[in-house]
């Protein structure tokens, strides 16, 4: 009950840091699935 609770206090609303730092975690997957592709590209060519 209690955990349930504080996730919705947490869903209701997203502040900038958390925003922020979620666009930050998207930048670097996005960042090292780039990589990897032109590794792998590297490595075929």
């Amino acid at each position: 009950m209690a955990k349930k609770h504080t996730e919705q206090t947490v869903q209701r609303k997203p502040s900038k840091r958390e925003r922020r730092i979620k666009l930050v975690i998207y930048i670097m997957i996005v960042a090292m699935v780039l990589s990897t592709l032109t590794m792998g590209l590297s490595m075929f060519i």
